[in-house]
């Protein structure tokens, strides 16, 4: 396993980061095809096995057990300081509010089974909430040690780079990474949030490297609970299918020169365009083998070139 600092914070992460969206009961009625407890550990203590050390919750998903399982599987198998927790803050009542942040992140660090968190997301941008009183109050979890870092997820750059500068004008904590919605169909925040994280030395984070399994293999729509149930991959990529296959039938050309699966290619793109750590999410353990897989793969300009010269624009999916 590869590791790297996470943009300019003191956090060492593994190149390879699991989302935890794919555990949590599902009598939240959340997702129809997370996993529960036991399942949930066995995956995580294998990406442990495997060097892996960064994972990402939130507090939303499925209803905080995602958050429980993870802290129970963390205390059960390895060493607290030993792994990076990151989890976020937004889809609850006040969103980014003072309040609210001040008391999500008591029940995230209680459901979690820690006293503090490495990297704390808001998981959107709050269109109600000034600015100044977000940042503020995310700073104020930094100062009383309840979180190391700070990180921001899918937005647009003006929004962003706003944040960042109501930061250092107060000299409040800045963001350190972005979770941004990227991979080989939707490269929409390379126009502009990908060049002010590149800027200003902000780790990318990738969710949904693998388009929801659709770069991972050439059925669009696989047999499982989730390809068959999961209407918000629906919603953000079925619409634009019969563009976006022809680049995955590409990803399966470069998959076969390589002589490596269709995930490690798709990987492979996202570290040759400078991703810090993609988010994978996995209800099998064994699919974290090809995503470590993927740092062996080196693409050529030419390789990245002929994976990006199919793509059309898309519509903002992501931010809000």
């Amino acid at each position: 396993m590869e590791y790297t600092k996470l943009g300019n914070s003191d956090l060492v992460v593994s190149r390879i980061c699991v989302g935890c969206m794919s555990f949590g009961d599902t009598a939240s009625n959340f997702h129809a095809w997370t996993l529960n407890a036991d399942e949930s550990e066995e995956v995580i203590k294998y990406a442990l096995e495997l060097g892996i050390n960064f994972f990402d919750t939130a507090n939303v998903y499925s209803a905080g057990t995602s958050e429980e399982f993870l802290g129970r599987a963390i205390k059960n198998n390895v060493a607290r300081d030993k792994v990076v927790i990151a989890t976020k803050v937004y889809f609850n009542e006040g969103k980014l509010s003072r309040q609210a942040i001040l008391r999500e992140i008591d029940g995230s660090l209680k459901r979690l089974g820690t006293d503090y968190v490495d990297l704390y997301i808001i998981h959107r941008f709050d269109y109600g909430t000034p600015i100044e009183e977000t940042m503020e109050a995310l700073d104020s979890l930094v100062k009383a040690g309840k979180v190391r870092a700070l990180g921001a997820s899918a937005m647009y750059g003006y929004q962003f780079y706003n944040m960042q500068l109501a930061a250092e004008r107060n000299g409040w904590t800045k963001f350190v990474s972005m979770q941004n919605h990227y991979n080989l169909i939707y490269r929409e925040d390379e126009r502009e949030l990908i060049p002010i994280c590149k800027q200003q030395n902000v780790a990318l984070t990738p969710y949904s490297p693998l388009v929801a399994g659709r770069l991972s293999r050439l059925e669009w729509k696989a047999d499982t609970k989730r390809s068959q149930t999961d209407k918000t991959a629906m919603s953000k990529y079925d619409s634009t299918q019969e563009s976006d296959y022809k680049i995955v039938l590409r990803v399966n050309e470069l998959a076969q020169k390589y002589g490596a699966t269709m995930t490690q290619i798709a990987l492979a793109w996202q570290f040759a365009k400078g991703v810090t750590a993609p988010i994978i999410g996995a209800t099998k353990a064994k699919y974290f083998d090809d995503a470590v897989g993927s740092l062996n793969i080196k693409l050529t300009d030419d390789d990245i070139a002929y994976l990006e010269e199919l793509y059309v624009p898309h519509k903002i999916v992501g931010a809000l």
